[in-house]
């Protein structure tokens, strides 16, 4: 298991609270011992003008997983917790009305750096947009 305490989905969501997270309805729905699974609807606040999910959207999921993820494993008194680098391939669209479900999974846990493999899919399964994100964890 990854997580030094394994976190709730209770507290999880609360902490989204005002947040983007929040604003998106993104809502944190599985643990694992080694993954986090979050949920986001395909609606008029993620969609793109032609009614599909914004990249953007699922950049914020992406970045939301990994870097809470990151939080979790490194929630030492005095760290801090941020990005170096995301990418993305949007390799399929979701249309407005679905949800989909992002799944962090690590590919490194180091001391200061970590690195999480993003995959995000629809109700069917289907693969729409793999990301990797890099952070860093920075002593205040």
């Amino acid at each position: 298991m990854i997580w030094k305490v394994k976190p709730s989905l209770e507290i999880l969501n609360e902490t989204s609270k005002n947040t983007m997270v929040e604003h998106l309805e993104i809502s944190f729905s599985a643990i694992g011992d080694d993954y986090l699974e979050a949920t986001m609807p395909v609606s008029h606040k993620t969609v793109q003008p032609f009614r599909i999910l914004h990249g953007g959207a699922s950049v914020a999921l992406a970045e939301t997983l990994g870097s809470v993820a990151s939080n979790i494993i490194s929630s030492v008194e005095g760290h801090q917790v941020v990005g170096l680098e995301i990418n993305a391939n949007h390799l399929k669209s979701a249309k407005e009305g679905q949800i989909v479900t992002g799944r962090v999974e690590p590919v490194r846990i180091g001391h200061k750096i970590h690195v999480w493999q993003i995959n995000i899919r629809d109700e069917d399964e289907n693969l729409l947009c793999t990301s990797r994100l890099t952070v860093v964890i920075l002593t205040k």
